[in-house]
């Protein structure tokens, strides 16, 4: 477990997943949203994200938190040595959007870019979530399996398998 690529639908516990990983493990956490947008909460230019987002793949270990542009998240699959997708079930993405969105309104949320709005960023959550029956389904799990010869493949389908991950799976 060097290069690991952690993702799976808005809600569904990544980046408390990925920052157990790093405290356990070591290695630095890279968070995507946070070389996706600015300070102000805009967008950065796809160039900018893709030259920071490779300088990140280049070195020697990393844990990379989230999905981004299609591209990238193809080259971190590639990339990595061990894939952690998290499929909690939809209702439970939904529950920990919300409670997301509730507790960010007293404190800014574990991974969230500095100057985005966490109403709007609800909203989108809501959006792609109710769009991932598309991406997330038996046809991607089948193209995970097949990578899963010659890379570490983890699929966490509970909250209670999310919790204990990184004590269970870090020698």
């Amino acid at each position: 477990m060097k290069k690991i690529a952690v993702f799976g639908k808005p809600g569904s516990g990544k980046s408390t997943l990925s920052k157990a990983l790093a405290s356990a493990t070591g290695i630095q956490l890279h968070q995507l949203d946070s070389i996706l947008y600015k300070k102000n909460g805009e967008l950065v230019d796809r160039n900018s994200f893709d030259e920071a987002h490779e300088l990140i793949l280049a070195s020697d270990s990393w844990i990379i938190d989230g999905f981004g542009p299609i591209s990238s998240f193809h080259q971190r699959l590639d990339a990595a040595d061990t894939l952690i997708y998290v499929d909690l079930p939809y209702i439970t993405s939904y529950w920990f959007v919300t409670k997301r969105l509730l507790k960010g309104l007293i404190v800014k949320p574990e991974g969230w870019p500095d100057g985005s709005s966490v109403l709007k960023g609800t909203i989108e959550s809501y959006k792609v979530l109710r769009l991932c029956p598309k991406f997330w389904n038996e046809d991607f799990i089948a193209r995970l399996e097949k990578l899963s010869d010659r890379k570490s493949l983890y699929i966490v389908k509970s909250v209670s398998e999310l919790n204990n991950f990184a004590y269970k799976n870090v020698k």
